[in-house]
Formats: C-alpha cells, sequence, structure tokens
C-alpha cells in the first residue's frame, strides 16, 4: 500500500510539474526589436518631454546675442541672483533638466576657471569670489532636478582659438573643471556657431567626446552629429512631421548647414539611435533683452504640438534678466504653458471607451491585448498585433451612449523595442481625420477639422517595420487650440 501510495504521489507531481511547464511555454514571448534601440539614459531624456536652457552672462547686461568677446567683466553684476527662483519656475513648468550656459560665445565664464582670468572671478558680483555654475547644480540637487552644462566651442575672447593644439588643450581642460568638480551632469551641450570671419580652427570633438564620457557616463551629449541627442535643424522648435529617431551618424557633421533636413526628419534606414531635440526661447532673442516679451501662450502650445508631438523633446530657453532672476512675465507665462498641458492631456476621454483591436499576440491571455494602451506604463506595456496581421493591423476605441468629443489624438510606440510605424490614419465613424508617418515615442495630432464627436475611433497602421507596438493611445480635448463652434463637426 506505502508504495503504492507513493508511485501515485510521484505521478501526481509529474503531472503537475509537466503541466506547469506546458502552462508557462504558452505565454507568448515579447517581438524581437527592431535596431537600432535607444540606450537607457536616451529613454529617460524622452520621457522628460520638456526641460529648460538658461542663457545667461555678460551678452545679458551689454543687450547682445552674440558678444564680440572684448566685453569688460566688471559690466556683469546680477546683484539679486537668486538660482533657487530659476529652479522654482522650472519645477512649476513640470521641468526636470536645466541646461546652463556656462560660457557662451564671448568666452566669458560663469565659473572661476583657473585657465583664464575672463570669469567670474574678474567681475564685481560677489567681489569675484561667485559661482553662477556651482549656485546653479547646487539649487537644482535641492529640488531633485538634474542639471546640464553648454561649454561654447567658439570663443571669441581666448587667444589660443585659432590654434589647433593650444585651443582645443584649453577647451578639454574646462570640460575635466565642469565635469570633475560640479557633480552629476545629465546633457552637456555642443554645438557648430560660428561667425564667418572667425578664424579658422578644427575642433577635436572625438577627443571632447571621449573625455565626456570617462567623466561621466550616463551623460547624453547633444550636437549636430550626436552621439547621444541631435539637433533638430532649426531654432523654432518644430521637428519634421515626419521624424524618425534614427539616422546615420556617418551622415552627420557638426556645423554643417547642408544636413538641416537630415537632422529634421531622421532616417529609417538609420542604423543608429540619436533622437532629436527641438530647441526655442520662450522671446524672441536667446538673452534677456529688456524690450522682448515673451511668445503667447498659443505660440508655445503650437511648439510644443511640433516638437513634444512630434516625436522630439522640447529644449525651451527662459533667460535671466540682469537681476539675476527669471522675469515675472516669463514666470506667468509658463504658469499658463503647464496649467494648459494639463488641462488638455491630465484626462483621457479614451478611457471611457471600450478599446478593441484587428488581433493580439497570443491571444487573451498572451499580455499584449489592446488594453494595455489605456494604462500608465508608455514603455515596456503594449498592444500587439498577431505576425499574420501585418497588412492593416488597427486598434479603435469605443465610446458609450454619449459618445467621444475631443480635437486630439495621441498615439505612442514602445520605443524600448525600436521605432517601427512608417505611416497611419485616423478614423472616427469610417471617416478619416488625421492621417500621418511616423509616431515615435509621442504623436499628437490636434485635429484640423476642430472638435469631433463620434462613437467609434479607429487608428489604422498602414506600414511599418515589423509589428507595430502602440503602447498608449489619448483622446484629449484641446481648449486652446482650435475655434469653438456652434456644433460638433463630425456628428454621430
Amino acid at each position: 500500500m506505502f508504495k503504492l501510495w507513493c508511485t501515485l504521489y510521484t505521478s501526481t507531481l509529474f503531472l503537475l510539474f509537466n503541466f506547469a511547464i506546458s502552462s508557462l511555454a504558452i505565454v507568448p514571448t515579447p517581438p524581437l526589436p527592431i535596431l537600432p534601440l535607444p540606450a537607457f539614459s536616451q529613454l529617460k531624456w524622452q520621457q522628460r518631454e520638456i526641460i529648460m536652457f538658461f542663457h545667461f552672462g555678460v551678452n545679458t547686461f551689454s543687450d547682445s546675442e552674440w558678444g564680440t568677446g572684448k566685453e569688460n567683466p566688471a559690466i556683469f553684476n546680477p546683484v539679486g541672483l537668486d538660482a533657487n527662483q530659476w529652479v522654482n519656475t522650472a519645477v512649476e513648468a513640470g521641468v526636470s533638466l536645466m541646461i546652463l550656459t556656462a560660457k557662451h560665445h564671448d568666452g566669458f565664464c560663469l565659473w572661476p576657471s583657473k585657465y583664464t582670468d575672463h570669469s567670474v572671478k574678474s567681475s564685481p558680483w560677489k567681489d569675484g569670489k561667485g559661482d553662477v555654475v556651482q549656485e546653479f547644480v547646487n539649487a537644482a540637487k535641492a529640488r531633485g532636478v538634474d542639471a546640464g552644462i553648454y561649454l561654447s566651442p567658439w570663443d571669441r575672447h581666448d587667444k589660443r582659438y585659432g590654434n589647433d593644439l593650444q585651443y582645443n588643450e584649453y577647451y578639454l581642460a574646462q570640460l575635466q573643471e565642469l565635469l570633475n568638480h560640479y557633480g552629476s551632469v545629465r546633457e552637456i551641450w555642443f554645438d557648430g556657431a560660428k561667425g564667418t570671419n572667425a578664424p579658422n580652427i578644427s575642433y577635436y570633438f572625438s577627443d571632447w567626446f571621449y573625455m565626456v564620457k570617462e567623466l561621466q557616463s550616463s551623460i547624453n551629449i547633444f550636437s549636430d552629429a550626436g552621439p547621444d541627442v541631435r539637433w533638430v535643424g532649426n531654432e523654432k522648435g518644430f521637428a519634421g512631421s515626419t521624424c524618425w529617431s534614427t539616422v546615420n551618424r556617418t551622415s552627420l557633421s557638426i556645423g554643417n548647414a547642408s544636413i538641416e533636413n537630415l537632422l529634421n526628419t531622421g532616417d529609417p534606414r538609420g542604423t543608429d539611435w540619436v533622437p532629436p531635440e527641438c530647441d526655442v526661447s520662450i522671446r524672441p532673442g536667446w538673452f534677456w533683452h529688456k524690450s522682448e516679451s515673451p511668445k503667447k501662450l498659443s505660440q508655445l502650445l503650437e511648439i510644443y504640438y511640433n516638437s513634444v508631438g512630434r516625436n522630439c523633446l522640447l529644449l525651451l530657453n527662459v533667460p535671466p534678466n540682469t537681476t539675476g532672476l527669471i522675469s515675472d512675465t516669463d514666470v506667468h507665462r509658463l504658469k499658463e504653458f503647464r496649467s494648459a498641458i494639463d488641462t488638455i492631456f491630465s484626462t483621457n476621454l479614451a478611457e471611457k471607451g471600450i478599446v478593441k483591436a484587428s488581433s493580439q499576440r497570443g491571444g487573451k491571455v498572451g499580455g499584449f491585448g489592446p488594453e494595455n494602451v489605456l494604462d500608465s506604463d508608455h514603455i515596456w506595456t503594449y498592444w500587439a498585433p498577431r505576425d499574420v496581421d501585418v497588412k492593416d493591423p488597427w486598434i479603435e476605441i469605443r465610446g458609450t451612449s454619449e459618445g467621444l468629443r475631443f480635437n486630439v489624438v495621441r498615439i505612442q510606440e514602445a520605443i524600448g523595442l525600436g521605432q517601427r510605424i512608417k505611416r497611419h490614419e485616423i478614423y472616427v465613424d469610417g471617416k478619416m481625420v488625421a492621417n500621418g508617418t511616423t509616431v515615435g515615442y509621442k504623436r499628437l495630432h490636434r485635429l484640423e477639422v476642430g472638435i469631433v464627436h463620434g462613437q467609434v475611433v479607429r487608428i489604422r497602421i498602414r506600414e511599418s517595420k515589423g509589428l507595430p507596438l502602440i503602447s498608449s493611445v489619448g483622446l484629449h480635448l484641446d481648449p486652446f487650440g482650435t475655434p469653438q463652434m456652434g456644433s460638433d463637426l463630425i456628428e454621430n
């Protein structure tokens, strides 16, 4: 009897084990990624959506955009400088990364560099003992905000500029000062801006980039050519209506105006993940000028839709004034901007409906169902159609008896597995209301027809690289961006 009981017990355990193994085996795996893929630091960067630039220096006091390099450091005296106010302004605007112009083209350094006297140590501010960079990073750290640095390659003051060896040694020395002595830096900015009459010089960009990564391995390097983040090709804050995060870095070079269109659109065949950053100023100029005012709210929202809403990150410049503070008018406009974004996007009207799809990978228990597009994870949970459903996959939101009333459609891809969608269309009750090419991290369609009221919203993926993977879908109502009509343009 005991032997029989042992045999039955062993057999039962064996059957249960095999059942468990077979049950695990039916859970489908995620689809293969489409290369190239973003690095962890690039994913975190993309999710910030909006970051802030602070252009500040002697130009602030000379009322100029490009200083000559001959400015007397004595003009720099921001007697009320409060970096905490800068950071508070950024936090209230929803910003988690701020970049400071540690040195602009005029060569004046906002920290007491030991390699030049053309810096804050030669100014009357704090009797020459001040350090704007230190105050900036201290204030940022206190509020949990990340810091970034811009160090202009073009230097109109230093006499070593024009001598390749001497100037590149000088530049690398200053890089080491900034990246060794001011804590963690999350983004560093390089550009190719240079006047037509500037001395001829070769920048040792490869040496600079190697040094940066040696000193701070998790940093993102921005330039026309990446390697981590690329310029979008203009200073309007607009990305291309087609915008790939992928590009061939071998096709890029810093300061080359002929590649601006490529920078704006990217390359679907690109072998490198180098996403674009849209830089634009809240004012007409990059530095503060008493005669200028901030852009209207409508202009800032237009920039948002054409940057963040086109698979980009928005770098918004907010220049401190001669007192050393963000002007009240700019602070107020930023609060309006943040409030408008929250008003539009804090409510996802799609959550009131039922989500369906043409198919789903692994069936109902596979974990890749359309319901994933309504959760809070916009990177690693997603709807994936079956492998055989590659010709015309779709996902749709069906409204309740009240229908769905909106004028903005948001689509996001699971970019952790690559950028895929090449062409898509949006229908409301069978009528196409929007179409586009790329999606990427985020695509926002502010409907040209205005507010629509319908029952079924269907997104069709007409062309993609492999299976389309949609991580999030949103339907939103923007009261700022479209005229308020007497009646809805599309009825049930």
